[in-house]
């Protein structure tokens, strides 16, 4: 099947090798635009950023680098002038600072801004990496306060006093702030997605089962099944064998008494373990009752079982006399095979295995009549006596030089081929039949051989018909996908061929199609779910689009609502250097980016950096519908997004206008970027005027 070919971004190369290193996981640093002199403004910040200060994305997005929103009263006026004179002299800067978090807790910060060049030497990205030391500091402090204790230095009424009191003071609202510290998560939405309440009792009941009682779905009883299976195939080649060739020789009989001991014991376990394995009713009800079981197993398949396991094999182990009748009984184990169509439906969906059983099924069919065409050999030969040489077994003694005398007027029967070159003829004469119509070498010449030989001709018929016939519908299901994906690309290009697309269109096309089949392997979901009712499919999509529909911007939704949304969600991708939107288009959807790396765009400047849990969009207004854009949405790497149709959002807050209210409110939250036309010149006046009254309350 087809590969991502790693079409790589024709231009801001080095934005995509920031992107794919700091991955936001385990690393607490922002990237801000340095082509931007004034302020900075930040275009992407990690989870582990946000997670540290307690601000999320969309609220330190495009503001200064030099982060004053974290400043407080506690900051240091000469660190705060510092960081400025570097990011205007665009160098490199590193100190220990004393910031805010959004809950106003104090914490140290081991700050570290490091300007990035592009490929011309420009310097067009900060990165700033903030390493929390708050715990480190503590316990310095609280050493040196120690210290100081033990030595008596502790002066009073002068500028060294009035440091110690200050640093008091910042120690006593850092360390009362130490226990209580968490991590800032994400808040998801739970009341949908989140753990059911328990139901109660009358309408759901745990089933009360034994634990002795096996669950024929179960894993175990699954491999027991393949091993009882093995077994079975195991006596079905080794039984006919032991009739037909070794008959009553006791030596070569007894050299596969062990594994058949083996077989049989195995056998008679799985009669133990049937008795206490469920099974399904005609109702479609799973039995749990033992009692029941039992029934069920007695009236079914039990006699066939306790005949297959009677232990045969026993009594050449306490060295008993065996006549060839209890050969014959132990043909009994071959009923087995029957269990065996039982399981063939259960299979049915894996091709491999079906079709291995077929051709296992086809050899042993082989095998069965090789060992009938050598009895018929060895009776017609010991029917007739005296000069009798016109069989198969002395055409093949014959030609082996090897043949077959006469004892005392009759045909010895210990003289001859060895039973190992018997058994690879006759084997090879029945699959030469079943097959072809034989190539003469091995041959009927009696009218027993040949009606034996017109048998196995009609039989390899039928048997072309059945397995070959599966076979070959087994292997064409097997690549019916690739034969599809050659079929659409050769549509594809029969496209381009006859449209006449330039180079550089036609690569895009290919690279899109490729990495889009081998994401979903060329499967429509709309087109595969269309039949479903519309609840089950309402419940599909809601699971196939759960991530975004935990975000906390659809928490105060009801269930309704969010599974009318979710048939409004799409799966969509964007490749490398392809552009997802561009400045002055119409917004017709939400994006939510599951995977991968966007830039945004304006005149060439980088606005912002996207990654995994942003949301791309603008702000609704349910009396303005018509959004343009203004700004260029790029992708930089692979991206996999879920994209929230407008016109299918408009329709279910309709539908449910509690809830509009609230979603209007939130998105202006939620979106790590607004792409609404002139939302920046409100974005700008709304800093500047919150920006104060942060710096009052000491965030």
């Amino acid at each position: 099947m087809p590969v991502m070919k790693g079409l790589l971004a024709p231009q801001n190369t080095f934005l995509d090798t920031i992107a794919t290193r700091f991955d936001g996981t385990h690393s607490n640093f922002i990237l801000a635009n340095a082509q931007v002199s004034q302020g900075f403004p930040i275009v992407y910040c990690s989870d582990g950023f946000c997670e540290l200060t307690g601000f999320s994305r969309a609220e330190v997005m495009q503001k200064s680098c030099a982060c004053k929103f974290l400043y407080g009263p506690e900051t240091s006026e000469s660190i705060i002038l510092s960081i400025g004179d570097a990011l205007e002299e665009r160098k490199e800067f590193k100190d220990e600072v004393m910031f805010y978090k959004k809950t106003a807790m104090l914490f140290w910060c081991l700050l570290d801004i490091v300007p990035i060049k592009n490929e011309k030497g420009d310097v067009v990205l900060f990165l700033a990496s903030f390493k929390d030391i708050t715990d480190t500091k503590v316990r310095a402090i609280h050493e040196d306060k120690k210290e100081e204790r033990r030595r008596g230095r502790v002066r009073t009424g002068s500028s060294v006093s009035s440091a110690r009191l200050r640093s008091s003071t910042v120690l006593y609202h850092i360390s009362g702030h130490l226990h209580s510290r968490e991590k800032s998560k994400i808040k998801l939405n739970k009341n949908v997605f989140g753990d059911l309440p328990a139901l109660p009792e009358y309408k759901v009941a745990d089933v009360k089962k034994s634990k002795f009682i096996l669950l024929h779905y179960s894993t175990f009883k699954a491999g027991w099944d393949w091993l009882i299976l093995l077994a079975t195939f195991y006596v079905a080649v080794t039984v006919p064998y032991n009739v037909c060739f070794i008959g009553d020789d006791d030596d070569l009989t007894r050299s596969t008494t062990v594994s058949d001991i083996a077989v049989e014991i195995l056998f008679i376990i799985d009669i133990v373990f049937n008795f206490r394995t469920t099974y399904v009713s005609k109702s479609g009800q799973v039995i749990f009752d033992a009692r029941q079981i039992c029934i069920h197993y007695l009236t079914t398949w039990f006699i066939i079982d306790l005949v297959a396991a009677l232990p045969f094999d026993l009594l050449y182990a306490f060295k008993v006399s065996v006549v060839s009748v209890v050969h014959l009984l132990k043909t009994v184990r071959l009923l087995r095979l029957l269990r065996l169509l039982q399981k063939m439906d259960r299979y049915s969906q894996h091709s491999t295995v079906v079709l291995t059983l077929l051709m296992s099924m086809f050899a042993l069919l082989a095998h069965w009549m090789a060992c009938i065409w050598y009895i018929i050999g060895k009776m017609e030969m010991e029917a007739n006596s005296y000069n009798w040489d016109i069989g198969w077994l002395h055409e093949l003694g014959k030609r082996l030089e090897s043949p077959y005398y006469i004892i005392g007027g009759v045909n010895g029967t210990n003289a001859g081929p060895s039973i190992r070159s018997v058994y690879i003829a006759s084997l090879y004469f029945t699959l030469s039949s079943l097959t072809s119509v034989g190539f003469g070498n091995v041959s009927a010449n009696t009218d027993a051989e040949k009606i034996f030989s017109v048998c196995v001709m009609l039989i390899g018929a039928l048997m072309h018909a059945l397995v070959f016939g599966n076979v070959t519908a087994i292997i064409q299901r097997m690549y019916s996908r690739w034969s599809q994906y050659h079929t659409r690309t050769k549509d594809l290009k029969d496209f381009i061929r006859v449209h006449h697309l330039p180079q550089s269109l036609k690569q895009r096309m290919l690279e899109y199609f490729q990495t889009t089949w081998s994401v979903n392997n060329g499967i429509d979901s709309n087109e595969l779910l269309k039949d479903f009712p519309d609840e089950l499919r309402s419940d599909i999509t809601m699971h196939l689009n759960k991530e975004i529909l935990e975000l906390s911007l659809f928490a105060s939704a009801s269930r309704g609502c969010l599974r009318s949304l979710s048939l409004h969600i799409k799966t969509s991708f964007c490749a490398p250097g392809e552009y997802l939107l561009r400045q002055g288009d119409a917004l017709q959807a939400i994006f939510f980016v599951c995977s991968g790396s966007m830039e945004v765009l304006k005149d060439g400047t980088v606005l912002a950096i996207l990654g995994k849990g942003d949301l791309i969009g603008a702000n609704v207004a349910l009396d303005d519908r018509v959004i343009k854009t203004n700004a260029d949405v790029k992708a930089l790497t692979y991206c996999d997004l879920q994209c929230i149709n407008l016109k299918g959002l408009y329709e279910v807050l309709d539908l449910y206008p509690e809830y509009s209210h609230h979603f209007v409110q939130d998105i202006q939250q939620d979106l790590t970027y607004n792409l609404r036309e002139g939302q920046e010149t409100h974005v700008s006046q709304y800093t500047q005027c919150t920006q104060p009254t942060t710096k009052n309350n000491g965030l």
